[in-house]
């Protein structure tokens, strides 16, 4: 090419490239950007995002350049500002503003301020960059219901007279801490408690929908709830408590109508804060009954539930008392076949509907009685044969063999009590008082009431709860043809000997059915009999009780009042208490009834007091449990059965009684203090009514063995002793001590005792007629013969007799000791002697086993010490060796078996002294022997892991 030409073209390209570059920079980053004046947001309380109207969007005229018609930002303009905005796309120039964190509209409702759009400039480094106007931005923070109804106050309280209605009664309120109108306004109130004659309206006031009875009800508690416009609702409730106060009713106030008693806590008060509303009457006479009934509980109220001989001695009636109806037991039995309430919280009662009746066994009553003589019993008459005019007999003394003669019977007859009494014959053939009627409301009342006769011919004296009662008839008749028939005695019917069948049966429940003869029962014993151990009391204070007449009935269960001024009247009230004596009184409801009536001025009743009925609830008493422990196996010689004094059964015998109790108790903890229940166990005394010892096994064989007791000691303690074929029975109510005393003195005898081993006995005490029992104590006594003399040789000694009282053996139902070989059931003389020897040979043998291995340890650890193993050792860590003591004896000791057996048999008689001498024989023979073992060892030099060998 032509070098001139060449120039020329690189001169025109210089040119024109120059012309390019001054014609764009006139032109680049022309324009500002270009963005709306005025902008709105709304941005969700809890949330960052901003929704804006118009949208951020920046247009810039010098677009579509690179950087020039770009938009690289924007910025805020204000102070505080929570808000940022960020460009989302540079060429067309959209952003977003966003708050910086989340917002609560509970701290700022709105924001306010101004943004600025910027371009990118001229070049990357934005040089020449061009700025918009300021725009406002109007920001407004939406609410979200975060936040519940809280009521202003914690509780509300009024008070409104009974019989009124309400418009208001009184206003709740509650707030909301939201920022919207919406969600902080309430818009409704709620009652959530069920049932209540109250409503609330949305503005929270709250009034009474029926007239309210303060009978009724004397406070209620509502729970309200609030809703705020968007139906959410408090999270706690308030409580309302609405308080009724009566209108002037005449009558009682301030008492309680269940009152609990605690068993063993004395008197208790029954109305302490009572008193007597008059509505301002002028009053001139008041008069109150307060009843307590308990007809419900027992035989008519609480009474101890011991057996009824037990009862009349303790209420001071002279010995000679027959019961006839006692609790079944192994002596007394007939009465096994009746129902009975078998309740032990309360006494012993038997039914009879109307075909049950019970012969009384010969022996146990004379048949033919001589006046005079007491007839007692506890009766409740049910609805039987009365309406139909048939007699029900509740005793009966007829013939029991061809005859249908009744010699003496007691009956009910059309609500009548009537007592036949038909004398022997006697040289007077004269009529005689033979039948005496009562007539008495409380025979068809079907209560439990008691009655007494006092049967003294011309004369029978009845008590009826304690209150005498004369016949309204009495009718005679000559007494009974001589006969030699004998007699049936029966309860609950009458036996037609001639018929051969029962007649006349009784409908209703008998208890405590007692005859006594030769003596009458004193009014004493009587009321003692009646008397209840539960009732109503007035409690001493002081002169309290003056201006008031006080009045109970004989059972103390109605109090009687009468007077002219109220505060005294309220101040006697009050001292009403109740007292239950029992130790263990029987548990339930007792109801009370407060009957009031009042006189004003004019002599008239101007007032009328309602009664009140309330309860009183006995609780169930601490239940005590007796336990009976002592020597329960031993041995005796056979001789010490034979002799005159025999064996004591329960040299040991202990009796003792605890209660165990609940214990509230605070906890240590100081940041959590709460309440811990424990339990705790506390020794009582109490009596003891009866105990009863038992053969196990065979029956007592009276021809050969029997039971020896003291009869001054009974006697002098106040018991009796009945005794059977399955063993002996000590009844009487006593302390725990003296039964312990009575029952060691019991001793066993047995005369015939060759073919005798073991006797097993067992014995059970109760309180209350069995309503607390005792464990079974059960003792095994063992018999020891005496073998015959023979002769022995000279070196051998002769063995003494094996005599081994055992304490705390434990013995299984067949006569096994569980707990001590030696104790178990003894054998003759000559058996005793194998066993013995082969006992001992045993022990020795293992003892000596167990020192030869010990003494192998000790010369191998002494070998090693010495470092004498010169010959071979091999790893015997697996190795495991069983020696075998016995076999390792009889093969270095066989030329000495018999000489060892000598030595055995000298040491039958020795028992365990002797048996520490053969060890110390033994250990000195091993000695000796150590050495030629030591030799033997050290020349085959074996070692054996004796890690598992126990010495």
């Amino acid at each position: 090419m032509n070098p001139v030409r060449c120039k020329l073209c690189a001169s025109i390209t210089c040119f024109l490239l120059s012309l390019f570059i001054v014609v764009s920079g006139g032109k680049v980053n022309k324009h500002k950007p270009w963005i709306e004046t005025t902008y709105h947001g709304i941005v969700t309380e809890n949330d960052i995002s901003v929704l804006l109207d118009p949208p951020l969007i920046a247009l810039d005229k010098d677009a579509p350049l690179r950087y020039a018609g770009e938009i690289c930002g924007f910025r805020i303009h204000g102070q505080n500002v929570p808000f940022e905005a960020v460009v989302v796309d540079k060429t067309t120039g959209e952003g977003v503003i966003r708050s910086k964190e989340k917002m609560d509209c509970e701290l700022q409702k709105e924001y306010t301020f101004t943004i600025q759009a910027y371009d990118c400039g001229e070049d990357p480094d934005g040089g020449n960059m061009k700025k918009s106007h300021k725009a406002n931005v109007h920001i407004q923070v939406n609410d979200i219901n975060e936040y519940a109804p809280v009521f202003k106050e914690k509780s509300y309280k009024a008070t409104i007279i009974e019989g009124k209605k309400y418009d208001s009664i009184l206003r709740v309120e509650a707030i909301d801490a939201d920022c919207s109108s919406q969600f902080s306004q309430i818009c409704s109130y709620e009652i959530v408690t069920p049932d209540v004659p109250f409503t609330v309206d949305k503005d929270g006031y709250i009034k009474n929908s029926e007239k309210i009875n303060y009978s009724k009800d004397r406070q209620y508690k509502l729970a309200v709830t609030a809703y705020d416009c968007g139906k959410k609702r408090s999270t706690q409730d308030v409580l309302v408590k609405i308080n009724i106060k009566p209108s002037c009713k005449p009558g009682w106030q301030g008492w309680s109508k269940r009152i609990e008693y605690e068993p063993g806590t004395g008197s208790l008060a029954l109305f302490p804060a009572m008193h007597l509303e008059t509505c301002d009457e002028p009053i001139t006479s008041i008069q109150t009954t307060v009843e307590l009934e308990t007809s419900h509980i027992g035989k008519g109220c609480d009474r101890d539930t011991y057996s009824e001989k037990s009862l009349h001695k303790l209420c001071g009636a002279a010995s000679g008392t027959i019961d006839l109806l006692p609790s079944p037991s192994s002596s007394t039995n007939w009465t096994v076949g009746l129902p009975s309430d078998n309740g032990r919280d309360s006494d012993q009662v038997f039914e009879f509907n109307g075909t049950q009746a019970v012969k009384i066994p010969e022996g146990v009553l004379t048949t033919n009685l001589k006046e005079p003589f007491t007839i007692s019993v506890w009766m409740r008459h049910g609805p039987g044969s009365t309406i139909h005019g048939n007699k029900e007999t509740i005793l009966c003394n007829s013939d029991k063999t061809d005859m249908n003669r009744h010699h003496y019977s007691l009956y009910v007859h059309n609500c009548r009590l009537v007592f036949l009494f038909r004398q022997n014959p006697s040289e007077n053939e004269n009529f005689h008082p033979a039948e005496f009627h009562w007539k008495l409301d409380q025979v068809c009342d079907k209560e439990w009431h008691h009655y007494v006769l006092n049967v003294d011919i011309p004369t029978v004296a009845l008590y009826v709860d304690g209150v005498s009662y004369d016949p309204f008839l009495v009718t005679e008749d000559y007494p009974l043809h001589h006969s030699k028939i004998e007699t049936q005695l029966v309860v609950g019917a009458c036996w037609q000997g001639g018929e051969f069948r029962m007649t006349q049966f009784f409908f209703g429940n008998l208890a405590g059915l007692m005859i006594r003869a030769g003596k009458l029962e004193s009014k004493k014993v009587i009321d003692c009999l009646y008397t209840c151990k539960e009732g109503l009391d007035l409690l001493d204070s002081g002169n309290s009780y003056e201006g008031v007449m006080v009045h109970f009935n004989p059972t103390q269960s109605v109090l009687s009042m009468e007077g002219d001024d109220i505060e005294s009247f309220d101040k006697n009230m009050q001292h009403v208490s109740y007292l239950n004596s029992r130790q263990f009184p029987t548990p339930g409801i007792r109801r009370l009834k407060i009957s009031t009536t009042v006189k004003c001025f004019n002599e008239e009743t101007c007032i009328t007091i309602p009664d009140v009925e309330g309860y009183v609830m006995v609780l169930q008493p601490d239940e005590p449990k007796i336990s009976l422990s002592g020597i329960d196996h031993f041995a005796r010689a056979a001789s010490e059965f034979e002799s005159n004094e025999g064996v004591p059964l329960f040299p040991e015998l202990k009796i003792v009684s605890t209660i165990t109790r609940e214990v509230e108790s605070e906890a240590e903890d100081e940041d959590e203090p709460t309440v811990q229940e424990s339990m705790i166990s506390e020794e009582i005394m109490h009596n003891l009514d009866m105990c009863e010892v038992s053969v196990l096994g065979d029956e007592f064989n009276a021809e050969q063995e029997s039971f020896e007791v003291d009869p001054s000691q009974l006697q002098q303690r106040g018991m009796e002793m009945s005794n059977s074929s399955t063993g002996l029975t000590v009844t009487g109510v006593n302390t725990m001590a003296n039964y312990e005393e009575m029952l060691h003195s019991i001793r066993y005898r047995n005369w015939n005792s060759e073919s005798l081993f073991e006797r097993k006995f067992k014995i059970i005490c109760s309180e209350l007629n069995g309503r607390y029992a005792s464990n079974e104590f059960k003792v095994e006594v063992n018999v020891i013969h005496t073998a015959n003399p023979v002769e022995y040789p000279n070196h051998l000694l002769a063995q003494p007799e094996f005599v081994r009282p055992v304490q705390h053996a434990s013995v299984d139902l067949s006569g096994h000791n569980l707990a001590n070989p030696h104790s178990s059931s003894v054998v003759p003389s000559a058996a005793t002697v194998v066993i013995v020897v082969c006992v001992s040979f045993l022990v020795f043998m293992i003892i000596l086993g167990i020192f030869r291995i010990r003494a192998a340890h000790q010369r191998t650890m002494r070998d090693q010490e010495n470092g004498k193993e010169n010959e071979m050792d091999w790893d015997d860590s697996a190795l495991t060796i069983t020696v075998n003591p016995m076999e390792t004896y009889e093969d270095q000791h066989s030329s000495e078996d018999e000489e060892e057996e000598e030595e055995e048999e000298s040491e039958e008689g020795d028992e365990e002294d002797d048996i520490t001498s053969a060890e110390s024989e033994s250990s000195e023979e091993e000695e000796g022997e150590q050495e030629d073992q030591q030799n033997v060892n050290r020349q085959q030099q074996l070692e054996w892991d004796d890690s598992t060998l126990t010495y």
